[in-house]
């Protein structure tokens, strides 16, 4: 099933171990949703942001009761015994909620250890214009060679243009791979490795940098809030 959108963050719940992932992977959590769920992520990420997701529709939950039984005890509504029915089955219902909280906290704790075992590949630090050449060609991209004028580029599903020599030195980085089974002048999909995933991912970009998405309006409190 492929991953759920991003939702403006906003609308978003705040999970407890938000600081800890982005201490450990260099990027706020709505860049890591966004290459999410552009398919930018290596596998381990990958696995990081869809934990990630789990726990916060779960911390979702609990926020939902506790305000739930906040509410009951306001004084708003009759002291009888369908309002201690109610507190009891509320009580109850956030139990459980907590339970599935602290299963999925523990869930994103397991899928963080290799992230933070793992050295950057290589130990080099790529250039900004080898992330920006990664990211144009993780949406999507093929090497053409022109019929008439001979000249070879990468054309990008976004529109952007890389030279092939900018190819040729990612390629022999191991960063992306081509598939030479289609001829050049009909277009050879290009598409980034397993190295050139973890590599993108391991640049730690900082906010500034990253893609963000609209801010949206606050969430409502009438029932629990999906951040899928």
């Amino acid at each position: 099933m492929p991953p759920a959108p991003v939702l403006p963050a906003a609308l978003r719940t705040i999970s407890p171990l938000d600081h800890h992932i982005e201490a450990a992977t260099g990027h706020d959590i709505d860049t890591l949703w966004a290459y999410r769920d552009r398919g930018v992520l290596d596998e381990p990420h990958a696995r990081l942001v869809d934990r990630h997701r789990e726990l916060v529709t779960a911390q979702t939950g609990v926020t939902f009761y506790l305000r739930l039984l906040n509410r009951l005890s306001s004084g708003e509504f009759d002291v009888d015994d369908a309002l201690f029915t109610r507190i009891d089955r509320t009580v109850e219902q956030l139990a459980e909620a907590a339970d599935t909280r602290d299963a999925a906290a523990r869930a994103v704790r397991a899928a963080l250890e290799p992230i933070e075992a793992a050295a950057a590949p290589d130990g080099k630090q790529l250039s900004t214009d080898d992330q920006a050449a990664l990211l144009a060609i993780a949406g999507g991209a093929k090497l053409y060679e022109h019929l008439l004028t001979g000249r070879v580029s990468v054309t990008t599903a976004s529109g952007t243009r890389i030279p092939h020599a900018e190819l040729l030195r990612l390629e022999d980085a191991g960063l992306v791979v081509r598939d030479t089974g289609h001829p050049v002048h009909a277009g050879q999909p290009v598409a980034l490795t397993d190295t050139g995933r973890a590599a993108l991912v391991s640049a730690g970009r900082t906010p500034s940098q990253a893609p963000k998405v609209p801010a949206g309006p606050g969430t409502s409190t009438s029932a629990p809030a999906q951040r899928r």
